[in-house]
């Protein structure tokens, strides 16, 4: 884990040296920080099929198109902020973190979800039947603690059965691990790590490796159905100083999602050829056939975290509606 987050520092701190030579650039430069997980096939089948190369050529630009894998909504926001990436991959939580703190700024907001997912919260201790059950030897493994989608929603969780107050009553016992680690580790068993806030397909993995492996909590469920829990995000500055290349990245994700509901099985094959993930490939066509799981770029289901956040003084801006936190762009007029 250690390790891993040194690559990742090193990484941001390599890019910032770039920074100044970069940082006012013509139309055609992007670049795009993902993580790990089947949440991010349409940026994988993007860049696979070189879809923002074909539609900046479309509209008359040269695109170069760079891609930068960090873990944690922390180190997303850092990189953004920073001026090392012009399109952030991250969950909705980072997204309104940034959003508040940028709001009359910077202005980040949304530019597009990456579909529908439900994210599971994995335990291996026999023991815990619900998240009432962890105790202080249970450690809890999640992008970034206080940050990520996954620790919102288990702290929007803990609000509803302890109340607002002790929204953040798990924060404790919480640790930033990246998912293949934290996978390994419920798999595994034996370590601290008793319990994974994951995303596909750690989370399968873990539930097909490990017989004490189960389901405490699923997003779906506490956000109330279906929604879009990883999403993209810009500042407004990239956005209106780079109209073309900005529109071919938002055209290059439409194409992708459509690619992948139609082509499941050519999909499943560019995301283990541009992942080199080892994973099994029939489990990796049941998630992507997952009748839970969506792919489209129109935002879903998001507000309820938004206002949860705001009601809990995580963010001070209280946005009247998604459109305050998404651009307005034709895939989020019909956001929720």
């Amino acid at each position: 884990m250690n390790r891993f987050t040194r690559k990742a520092a090193a990484l941001v701190a390599g890019l910032g040296l770039l920074s100044g030579s970069l940082s006012a650039h013509a139309e055609g430069q992007i670049r795009i920080a993902e993580q790990f997980g089947i949440v991010y096939l349409l940026l994988n089948v993007a860049q696979e099929q070189k879809l923002i190369e074909k539609h900046a050529k479309a509209a008359g630009v040269d695109a170069k198109v760079e891609w930068v894998k960090l873990s944690g909504g922390s180190a997303v926001n850092d990189a953004l902020l920073s001026g090392n990436i012009e399109i952030a991959g991250a969950g909705v939580g980072p997204l309104l973190t940034l959003w508040d703190r940028t709001k009359g700024k910077q202005n980040v907001k949304g530019v597009a979800s990456l579909g529908n997912f439900p994210y599971y919260l994995v335990t291996n201790n026999p023991n815990v039947k619900s998240i009432a059950d962890f105790t202080d030897k249970d450690r809890i493994a999640l992008p970034a603690v206080g940050v990520s989608v996954q620790s919102r929603v288990l702290q929007f969780a803990s609000a509803k059965l302890w109340g607002d107050k002790e929204f953040n009553r798990l924060d404790k016992i919480s640790v930033a691990v990246p998912h293949p680690d934290a996978a390994a580790a419920i798999i595994k068993g034996g370590t601290e790590i008793t319990g994974h806030f994951g995303n596909p397909p750690f989370q399968e993995q873990e539930l097909a490796g490990n017989p004490n492996a189960r389901i405490v909590l699923n997003s779906y469920q506490v956000l109330g159905g279906p929604s879009s829990a990883t999403v993209l995000y810009a500042t407004e500055k990239f956005r209106s100083e780079n109209p073309k290349t900005y529109k071919a990245f938002v055209d290059a994700l439409d194409e992708a999602a459509k690619f992948v509901t139609a082509n499941p099985e050519k999909a499943a094959d560019i995301y283990l050829k541009v992942s080199n993930a080892k994973l099994d490939r029939d489990l990796l066509l049941k998630i992507i056939k997952n009748p839970e799981v969506q792919f489209k770029t129109t935002p879903q289901n998001t507000y309820p975290l938004a206002e949860f956040m705001h009601r809990v003084g995580a963010i001070k801006n209280k946005p009247a509606s998604v459109k305050d936190y998404f651009f307005d762009d034709a895939q989020n007029v019909s956001g929720n």
